[in-house]
């Protein structure tokens, strides 16, 4: 078991280190704080000495393309139509699977994601519910601190998770500090970074994975998971962030659009050039032509008033430039993007190519992640149903939805339509050489029905032939009485 000092120490170290400082930057672009917010102006004054400059504007805007850019990938990596992930053929198991994987789940699979892709990785633990099973939260990467044995070992000994709790008075931070090993869990407190002493809140401290009552003699009883219950979901390889590839162009743009605003608020005012002016200083001119919009000059004087041209066009395409770039090499879907006005099916989808590209590499990683989840949930699921759920039994349905063209949809569906009756017209057409029961079946195909759901339903075939035969004798009959009535009219006639 770690001491409050090896505590203190790992702690300090993880939030020290390149991996999560690197993390942190992602965090900050994703929140919308930007480097822009520290950018800071200086000049030589006349003694030769470097001095901030406060003048001037300094107008400091974050555009948040990275903010933009992960939602669209967590939402369209989740934009199942009926939001279901996890899927069996087996009815009862789904029906189980649903009770683990429901909206809660879903919703802290979102900040996995939303972590995993900002910060370059992120976490899932497990614990035991009221409800007397397993629940999945997420845990965030810059609380979290793996603790090995060794550093070439593959698996955590010890998981450190903090959080804080809340702000106290004097702005003193509450942390909450979490110890887990593979068979119990101990809670501290650590109020801004000090003393690290064990909870009080808790009762049982260090506490087993698993606490629960027997009815029967209302007796406590422990258990373990066997297992750290924490699951790790990574970005790519080396746990890098999203942010990394994109971060020079944001700050690009930034600089050139908060550069333009500052040159439109320095050089907003036109300059006047005053010749003879009758007056005893120049705050006096100032005040006339903002008031009084008139100023005393000699004979000899005047007043010319000169603008600023802005070079705002190199600015703008520069932007427009890194605007292009950020969406390019941030993999997204730019919806600001401007075509012919042609907005066909295949062009909406040339638009999403790259985002469903890096779609598919993060859902190997995510399948992964889910694979470590579904084993503990099928086995707890296994231990209490006494069945042998194995994961081959299921699968993960990540089957992402783009918007579509009405009009072409409808267009397809008409097309579908008209193909599916020509078929069937041929088919019936070859009610002479076909059984009745093949070219049901093939109509059902085509129609994609199954056949073996509505076979029962068919009359039999002597009934079919029996009943031809009685709608043709009705026919002969219906015949013989018209024609036996028109007859007697005519020799009435």
């Amino acid at each position: 078991m770690l001491t409050e000092s090896e505590i203190k120490y790992f702690m300090q170290e993880d939030s020290t280190s390149t991996k999560k400082r690197l993390a942190g930057i992602g965090t900050r672009y994703y929140e919308g704080e930007h480097d822009i917010k520290q950018f800071r102006m200086f000049y030589f004054n006349a003694d030769g000495e470097l001095v901030e400059d406060k003048t001037r504007s300094n107008i400091k805007i974050s555009h948040p393309f990275f903010t933009e850019l992960v939602d669209q990938e967590v939402q369209y990596m989740l934009s199942n139509k009926d939001g279901i992930f996890v899927r069996s053929d087996d009815p009862r198991l789904q029906e189980l699977l649903d009770e683990y994987f429901d909206e809660e789940f879903i919703s802290e699979l979102q900040e996995v994601l939303t972590g995993t892709i900002s910060c370059g990785w992120s976490y899932m633990y497990a614990y035991m519910g009221q409800d007397g099973r397993k629940h999945f939260e997420h845990a965030d990467c810059m609380g979290v601190v793996e603790v090995r044995e060794k550093e070439t070992d593959d698996g955590c000994a010890y998981v450190i998770y903090w959080y804080i709790d809340r702000v106290a008075k004097s702005n003193k931070t509450i942390k909450r500090v979490q110890v887990w090993d593979k068979d119990q869990v101990t809670f501290y407190v650590m109020e801004d970074s000090n003393k690290l002493i064990l909870d009080p809140a808790e009762k049982i401290n260090p506490r087993p994975h698993v606490i629960y009552h027997k009815e029967a003699d209302d007796s406590v009883y422990y258990d373990n998971f066997g297992f750290i219950p924490f699951f790790r979901l990574d970005n790519n390889r080396k746990q890098i962030s999203g942010v990394k590839p994109i971060k020079d162009l944001i700050d690009d743009y930034d600089m050139m659009s908060c550069g333009l605003s500052n040159n439109l608020a320095d050089f907003d005012h036109p300059l006047h050039v005053v010749k003879g002016f009758q007056g005893d200083n120049l705050e006096e001119l100032a005040v006339n032509l903002k008031t009084k919009k008139m100023i005393g000059v000699d004979s000899t004087g005047g007043v010319e008033v000169h603008t600023v041209d802005i070079p705002y066009q190199a600015r703008q395409a520069k932007m427009q430039e890194d605007e292009k770039n950020i969406y390019r090499f941030g993999m997204g879907f730019n919806s600001a993007q401007i075509g012919d006005g042609n907005i066909t099916n295949i062009v909406i989808k040339s638009r999403y190519s790259l985002l469903d590209l890096k779609c598919n590499k993060l859902e190997i990683r995510l399948k992964r992640f889910m694979n470590q989840i579904l084993k503990v949930v099928l086995e707890e699921i296994n231990s209490k149903e006494g069945t042998d759920y194995q994961k081959k039994d299921v699968w993960f349905d990540f089957e992402r939805e783009i918007m579509t063209n009405a009009s072409d949809n409808a267009q397809i569906e008409k097309t579908d339509a008209e193909k599916q009756q020509v078929q069937i017209n041929t088919i019936l057409g070859l009610q002479g050489i076909l059984d009745d029961e093949t070219i049901i079946q093939i109509i059902c195909e085509i129609l994609d029905i199954d056949y073996e759901d509505i076979k029962d339903k068919l009359p039999d075939p002597e009934d079919r032939k029996e009943t031809e035969e009685t709608i043709n004798t009705l026919d002969q009959v219906e015949d013989e009485v018209i024609r036996e009535g028109n007859d007697q009219e005519t020799a009435e006639g």
